[in-house]
C-alpha cells in the first residue's frame, strides 16, 4: 500500500495519496495518533491532508473492514537559508550560486522573485542553482521549497549588463600610472578593469563612474574592459599609450 509523498511539513497540510485495495468506504486516516481529514476515496485510493506532527508516525487507513497494516510518513521541518555565495548576477542569469542553511535535503525549487528554478541538492546544509534570468535590474526575494514548507528572507539583486562611455584622458605614458576616469552606466557592481588584458587598480565612484589607474603599457591604442557582476563591457582601442621619449 503505497504512500505519496510520504513525507511533509511539521505544520501539516501536505495533501498525500494512499493507494491499495479494499480502500472503499474509509471511515478514518490516522498519522500516528492524529486523525487526517479525507478529500477523496475509492476502492483503490485514499486521498487526505496530513495533519500537524513531527518525527516519523505509522500512517493507517479504517475502513469497514478493519485497518490496514501501517506505512511511514516523515515530517520534516521547514527551511532555514543562512546565506548566499553570491548576492548580485546579471539580469540575464546563468550563473550557478551556492546556497547554504538546514533543512535543505528535499528542497525541490528555488524561486527568485516569480522566478524559479530546480536546484541540486548536495546535502541537508547545501545546494546549488542556476539563477533563472530576471524580469528586470534590481532585488528580489530568494525562496526555497522543500516539503517541508518554504522559507525566504535572503536577497538576490539583479544587475544589467554594464556599457562604457569614454575615458577621461585618453592617452598616457606607456610607463603607466595615469588615473583614467571611466564614464558608462551599470558600474557599481564592478569588479575589475583591464588595460590591454592586464588588471589596473580602481575604484568605483557611482553607477555611473569608475576611477581607475593605468598599468604599464606597450605604445599604441589599446581595448579597456569593464567586468561587473552584470557582465562585462569593452571599449576597443579607448586608450593609447604613449612612448616616453628617447635621446
Amino acid at each position: 500500500m503505497p504512500i505519496s509523498p510520504n513525507q511533509g511539513s511539521t505544520g501539516g497540510g501536505t495533501v498525500v495519496t494512499i493507494t491499495g485495495t479494499n480502500l472503499g468506504g474509509a471511515t478514518a486516516v490516522r498519522f500516528g495518533t492524529k486523525t487526517a481529514a479525507i478529500t477523496a476515496n475509492t476502492p483503490t485510493s485514499v486521498t487526505v491532508v496530513a495533519p500537524s506532527g513531527s518525527g516519523v508516525v505509522p500512517v493507517t487507513v479504517t475502513t469497514p473492514g478493519g485497518t490496514s497494516n501501517p506505512l511511514s510518513f516523515f515530517y520534516v521541518g521547514a527551511p532555514f537559508k543562512s546565506a548566499l555565495s553570491a548576492v548580485t548576477g546579471a539580469t540575464a542569469g546563468g550563473n550557478t550560486i551556492t546556497l547554504t542553511g538546514t533543512g535543505l535535503s528535499t528542497a525541490t525549487s528555488v524561486s527568485f522573485g516569480a522566478e524559479s528554478a530546480v536546484p541540486t541538492v548536495v546535502s541537508d546544509s547545501q545546494l546549488t542553482v542556476v539563477v533563472p534570468a530576471g524580469a528586470a535590474a534590481g532585488p528580489v526575494g530568494v525562496t526555497v521549497t522543500t516539503a517541508g514548507g518554504t522559507n525566504n528572507g535572503l536577497s538576490y539583486t539583479y544587475v544589467d549588463v554594464p556599457t562604457i562611455g569614454t575615458l577621461s584622458p585618453s592617452a598616457g605614458p606607456a610607463s603607466g600610472g595615469t588615473s583614467v576616469t571611466i564614464a558608462g552606466t551599470g558600474l557599481t557592481t564592478t569588479q575589475s578593469v583591464t588595460f590591454d588584458g592586464v588588471p589596473a587598480p580602481f575604484s568605483v565612484t557611482s553607477d555611473t563612474s569608475v576611477t581607475a589607474v593605468t598599468p604599464p603599457g606597450t605604445a599604441g591604442a589599446v581595448d579597456v574592459v569593464v567586468t561587473t557582476s552584470g557582465g562585462g563591457a569593452t571599449a576597443a582601442d579607448a586608450f593609447t599609450y604613449v612612448a616616453g621619449p628617447g635621446i
